[in-house]
């Protein structure tokens, strides 16, 4: 129970500070931190928590990051659905939090996206859901890498959290304008429960795409990462 816990308070962080930065500080007036600042800030979202609960865990916080470490190897699918809801509830914990900060500025209208992943007309580009489907497949692919390799024990030990915190920025540099980044379906599934509309009906791509995208990414490591002494 306390990996779950820490699986909970863990995305609930990730969602609060990333899809929180977004809302409420990218477009502030004068000193807005935009796309750069956005990315950071999920970027540190991990950073902060793979120190603070990764001995307890394993920082996935992300239900695609699970189910590709269970293809690469390195988590057993018993604790599969137990840690997805766990990062799940966390999510949903995090954009009600978030809904509450959000709604106390009068003028606020949710219906205008709060953080919510989308293609198409709901794309902050404008990209087709072809386009979301490859950089979400792409990007989570990379970032399952990076966690894998970072993690392998023949890494330097002790700067795996800078890897896949600085990763998870890079995502968010190139895809923002493409999905509003989530290579995270529990991430999506929070701020877009509040939303609703369009936000839940295209919430399926942000199920399908990272969840094939961590998959790759673990065959892709297992191929290129594993050495004789492990196959």
């Amino acid at each position: 129970m306390k990996q779950y816990g820490a699986e909970f308070v863990g995305t609930f962080w990730l969602v609060l500070g990333g899809c929180g930065s977004a809302v409420l500080a990218a477009a502030f007036p004068g000193v807005g931190i935009g796309l750069l600042g956005v990315s950071l800030a999920f970027g540190l979202t991990v950073l902060t928590m793979a120190y603070a609960i990764g001995h307890i865990s394993g920082c996935h916080l992300n239900p695609a990051v699970s189910i590709g470490l269970w293809a690469g190897g390195r988590f057993p699918a018993r604790q599969l659905l137990p840690y997805i809801i766990a990062q799940v509830l966390g999510s949903i914990a995090a954009a009600g939090v978030l809904y509450l900060i959000a709604t106390g500025k009068a003028g606020f209208d949710i219906s205008s996206g709060f953080a919510s992943n989308g293609y198409g007309a709901h794309s902050p580009g404008n990209y087709s859901m072809l386009a979301a489907l490859v950089s979400e497949i792409v990007m989570t692919m990379m970032f399952l890498i990076i966690i894998l390799g970072a993690t392998d024990k023949r890494a330097p030990q002790g700067f795996a959290p800078l890897a896949i915190g600085l990763g998870l920025t890079l995502i968010h540099l190139i895809s923002i304008p493409v999905t509003n980044t989530s290579v995270n379906p529990a991430r999506s599934t929070g701020v877009a429960l509040f939303v609703g509309d369009w936000a839940t009906a295209q919430l399926w791509l942000f199920w399908v795409a990272p969840i094939i995208g961590a998959v790759l990414g673990a065959f892709v490591y297992r191929f290129i990462g594993e050495s004789k002494a492990q196959s």
